[in-house]
């Protein structure tokens, strides 16, 4: 039994690229911890010549 060539298509296309889209989308995910205060990631990425 031969393929119909949507199928084909579709196989050769994830053999190529592999799986582009995720299987859950954004919002069906839990959103990330929050974590401290608002400020601390920027405090914690804070550049070494802004200790100045």
């Amino acid at each position: 039994m031969t393929e119909p060539p949507a199928d084909r298509d579709r196989r050769r296309v994830e053999e190529v690229f592999g799986d582009v889209l995720p299987e859950t989308t954004s919002d069906e995910r839990d959103p990330d911890p929050p974590g401290g205060d608002r400020d601390s990631w920027y405090h914690e990425n804070r550049p070494p010549h802004h200790d100045r």
